[in-house]
């Protein structure tokens, strides 16, 4: 059996299996996000946008056709050559790690669908907003969107199976040391496979705290993709947006 464990995003988000396990993303309501991300911050037509753990640039890809100019970076080297096909002019695709600062300056900076908060290191989650500063023009914003924690723990689907493509997930979820966990199981070209995606159950009051640290201040916090307030107990999304 294959497992990975350590550092899980590094192995996991680099095989063609998770893009399988994740293919029916709904991509209709991640672009009404980015309507309405974009409205709301007022962003002119060809802005400067770094999209911060891009995976394989899906709202990269749709930025950029609203005419911002767009950089999407990931650790995986799998997803970024995947992405690749999509670049041009404006649409331009790197490996790099989100924790070290990306050598160019943005109007704003999005971190998107729970793309934070996988780190070993409690340090790292603090690089990663230290960095998105040093990203931001003058008058930029760092926007993070994150699951919110309560909401989760008090939703929490212990397991369930699906079959993408022909082949058999089985998934269980469970909440150990303060992190979120996501245990994947599945048998496919006479192996079985074995992956575990862990998340940091952070709250509110935990990037508050790195906002403090990181001299970066929270200027706007919404509940969901429409923008609406935030709603501890109710709320599916944590959405921050900062400078």
């Amino acid at each position: 059996m294959q497992k990975e464990t350590d550092n899980w995003y590094t192995s996991w988000f680099d095989t063609p299996y998770y893009h399988i396990l994740y293919k029916d993303r709904d991509y209709e309501e991640a672009g009404l996000f980015m309507n309405q991300l974009t409205s709301f911050l007022k962003l002119k037509e060809n802005s400067k946008i770094l999209d911060l753990a891009c995976g394989k640039g899906r709202h990269s890809k749709y930025l950029n056709r609203l005419g911002y100019d767009v950089t999407g970076i990931d650790l995986s080297p799998a997803s970024i050559a995947y992405a690749k096909q999509y670049k041009n002019k404006t649409l331009h695709f790197e490996v790099h790690d989100m924790c070290r600062p990306f050598l160019e300056k943005f109007d704003a900076v999005f971190n998107l669908f729970t793309s934070f908060g996988y780190f070993e290191s409690e340090n790292d989650n603090l690089r990663t907003i230290k960095s998105i500063k040093a990203e931001l023009k003058e008058d930029g914003y760092g926007v993070i969107d994150f699951l919110n924690s309560d909401f989760v723990k008090n939703h929490l689907i212990p397991s369930e199976s699906k079959i993408v493509d022909g082949i058999e997930f089985k998934i269980e979820r469970y909440i150990k040391d303060d992190y979120i966990f996501k245990d994947i199981r599945f048998f496919h070209n006479e192996k079985d496979f074995f992956y575990t995606e862990k998340v940091k159950a952070l709250t509110l009051q935990d990037f508050k705290n790195y906002f403090k640290e990181a001299g970066v201040t929270l200027q706007y916090c919404f509940g969901d993709y429409k923008l609406n307030e935030f709603e501890e107990k109710t709320s599916q999304r944590l959405i921050l947006i900062f400078n």
